[in-house]
């Protein structure tokens, strides 16, 4: 296994190091040279706003332009669609916004159950909106694997658009999107991924998944807190973004609405940057020989059930669980003395846990394996967990 790489975080080091943190679905701790970027961002004296005369405004140019390049190579993209925005769940309430302009009664939109709640309810807003109809693919909860069969079913001839998880945040269930993004664009229909819980863990294709929007968020996969979107320029062209007149009517910067956090996309091309340098499968083989310590450990601890696939699919290192007749509240606060960071809950998966029926249970505990989490860490979590599941409550 590849060796360490907890010295390129400095957040890690420290009073911070005595923690494990498994915390990385909901963000990640950044690398060291975004954070050095977006320091010498900040010191350079370049931040301006683009379009002017000036040196300054020229290099906030050039910084937006080399950005969508090395995007585009780490996702293999066409550079000129990608927008910068403040987060994804904001970048997919302006776009399903948009979108609800282009739908009428009648029309359908697909979506699945697997889906973060950013890539349900935008566009259920965007049905009501427009008398459109949104239906959601099921996906097996004994299991937590999403059938591509279960989508192609509801898409028909009034199908618009589809909306696909990369991966679950919650459960890290992969479903298989080829064979959905092909009957989708045979009845004509658009395809918008969320890849936010895919993109840190394996290499993101854009051009041979065919789609026509993609989302991700620096912050999960060291950067920065920003969001990233990409959409296929002649798409972009066609809808109306609400913006304020001087605004460009086309390219990528027509979707950036105001002057975009230059910071932010110096910090999320230098994350980028790592990615790519780190190699996306080398990266993907180390995290999962640690996640399969992590995930047959789990299952080899008495009361822990273990929710989501476990037959050797493709799938991001994120173990959802439930520790039996125990609060995950209580579970996520006691490791927490213990250093240990965690989520429990629904992770903003609300269709999730109610498929799972563990809506009124207090959802699942959630613990995610990135790049800086080592086997060492994995066996503290673990033995923390046993020492849960063995005392009094």
């Amino acid at each position: 296994m590849s060796g360490s790489l907890q010295h390129r975080f400095p957040a890690l080091a420290g009073p911070a190091g005595m923690w494990a943190r498994f915390d990385g679905p909901s963000g990640t701790q950044m690398v060291d040279s975004a954070i050095c970027a977006v320091h010498d961002w900040m010191l350079s004296g370049q931040t301006a706003a683009v379009g002017g005369p000036f040196e300054a405004a020229q290099q906030c140019q050039e910084l937006l332009d080399i950005t969508r390049v090395t995007l585009g190579q780490l996702f293999n993209a066409d550079p000129r669609g990608f927008s910068f925005g403040p987060n994804t769940t904001t970048n997919n309430m302006a776009m399903a916004n948009a979108i609800s302009e282009t739908l009428r009664p009648g029309d359908r939109v697909v979506g699945t159950k697997l889906d973060h709640d950013s890539n349900v309810m935008p566009w259920r807003r965007a049905c009501e909106r427009s008398g459109a109809e949104q239906v959601l693919a099921n996906f097996d909860p004994l299991t937590g694997v999403l059938d591509a069969a279960s989508v192609i079913a509801l898409i028909d001839e009034r199908t618009r658009w589809v909306t696909l998880p990369a991966a679950s945040n919650l459960l890290g269930t992969m479903p298989h999107l080829e064979p959905i993004i092909n009957r989708a664009h045979a009845v004509g229909a658009y395809v918008y991924v969320d890849a936010v819980a895919a993109a840190p863990h394996h290499a993101i294709d854009i051009a041979g998944l065919d789609c026509d929007v993609l989302v991700t968020s620096p912050y999960k996969w060291y950067g920065p807190h920003c969001g990233v979107i990409w959409c296929r320029p002649e798409l972009m062209a066609e809808l109306d973004i609400w913006r304020v007149r001087p605004a460009g009517d086309s390219g990528p910067r027509k979707f950036e609405t105001g002057m975009p956090n230059f910071e932010a996309i110096a910090g999320t091309q230098a994350a980028a940057r790592f990615l790519i340098e780190e190699g996306m499968d080398h990266l993907a083989e180390y995290e999962s020989q640690v996640f399969s310590r992590l995930w047959d450990g789990l299952g080899n601890i008495a009361g822990v059930r273990r929710i989501g696939p476990s037959d050797g699919q493709l799938r991001a290192p994120t173990a959802a669980f439930v520790i039996a007749d125990r609060d995950p509240a209580q579970i996520s606060a006691r490791l927490a003395t213990e250093k240990i960071a965690l989520w429990d809950g629904h992770a903003y998966a609300v269709e999730v846990v109610e498929r799972l029926g563990l809506a009124n249970r207090g959802g699942v505990i959630r613990a995610g394996v990135v790049r800086y989490i080592e086997n060492d860490d994995v066996d503290r979590l673990l033995n923390a967990i046993e020492r849960c599941c063995h005392s009094k409550k």
